[in-house]
């Protein structure tokens, strides 16, 4: 059953103390083991997991802690500086809220990335890691969209889009503007979505024309938070390799799973975060794109229950 808290958080500007409420969504039973989601973005929400996917975990043993980042989603009109710093104070005002001592982080996308970071941070709080989806390296992210969007266009004999892909080459690459139209060519390619969905994961996704929550939030991005995160973090810029090298040489468990119809990342991406975590550490799923958990649920919560043991 869904419960929503609202926890206090005070954030102090100067000698003010202003209270603000960040939403947290929870599922299941507050005994059962501990789960956060963290989401993509910056500038995105967490409703499509817990339309579809959260209910199913807390079925299954887990109680799942949910929540859009300050200042995104559901928090958008909350105060944020956007910050890493920020972020971790609120996800350790999460860990005191609910009395927990360690718990297992599920980061997707943009939220993977805070997830690892985090965890390099405090990781005696952390019993587990897994990374759904995460780009373990934005450059080499970026790389992979033009170049797979250039070899779509050139099989198409598509010169306005070529042009526009050598006009995206020749710009800054740390800029935000050459991450925003990186990731324009990959949502326009279909990049996210598995062209061959198992029937649970049809029946999912026809729940984001009917269910009033998903209409809301699945499709809508702030425009605020990647550029303030970009201005204070250049998070367009990031590997996160030496965290995760960081985190098994302090024997964190760490686990990936990636369907092979993401187009944001090449085989040579997943080999590379095998040779990091080890092969029985990733799983690269067939018939799955960038929501795992929607795309291949069964087997995801399976992983789960699997690597939380």
């Amino acid at each position: 059953m869904k419960k929503i808290i609202v926890v206090l958080f005070l954030t102090i500007f100067g000698n003010t103390v202003f209270a603000q409420e960040l939403e947290i969504q929870t599922f299941g039973n507050k005994n059962d083991k501990a789960l956060i989601f963290l989401h993509g973005g910056p500038g995105y929400n967490s409703v499509p997991f817990e339309q579809t996917t959260a209910n199913e975990l807390a079925n299954n043993g887990f109680f799942v802690i949910s929540y859009d980042r300050r200042g995104e989603g559901r928090n958008e009109n909350l105060k944020a500086e956007y910050t890493f710093t920020q972020t971790f104070e609120d996800l350790n005002q999460i860990f005191q809220k609910y009395n927990l001592k360690k718990t297992t982080l599920i980061g997707h996308s943009f939220g993977g990335i805070i997830a690892t970071m985090f965890t390099d941070k405090y990781s005696d709080k952390i019993d587990n890691l897994i990374l759904v989806s995460v780009p373990i390296s934005m450059p080499q992210t970026f790389e992979n969209i033009i170049a797979s969007s250039k070899e779509i266009y050139t099989k198409k004999d598509d010169k306005i889009n070529l042009n526009y892909i050598n006009m995206l080459q020749n710009m800054d690459s740390t800029s935000l503007e050459y991450a925003t139209y990186s990731f324009m060519h990959a949502m326009s390619n279909g990049f996210y979505s598995t062209k061959n969905p198992n029937q649970k994961a049809i029946e999912l996704y026809q729940k984001f024309k009917t269910d009033t929550l998903l209409q809301k939030y699945a499709s809508k991005n702030d425009y605020l938070a990647p550029q303030k995160f970009w201005e204070n973090e250049h998070y367009t810029s990031l590997s996160i390799k030496i965290n995760l090298e960081n985190l098994k040489n302090k024997k964190i468990s760490i686990y990936g799973i990636y369907g092979k119809e993401d187009g944001l990342y090449s085989p040579k991406q997943i080999d590379s975060l095998v040779n990091i975590l080890g092969n029985e550490n990733v799983e690269y799923l067939e018939n799955s794109s960038h929501n795992v958990f929607i795309d291949r649920q069964n087997k995801f919560i399976d992983l789960v229950k699997k690597w939380t043991n």
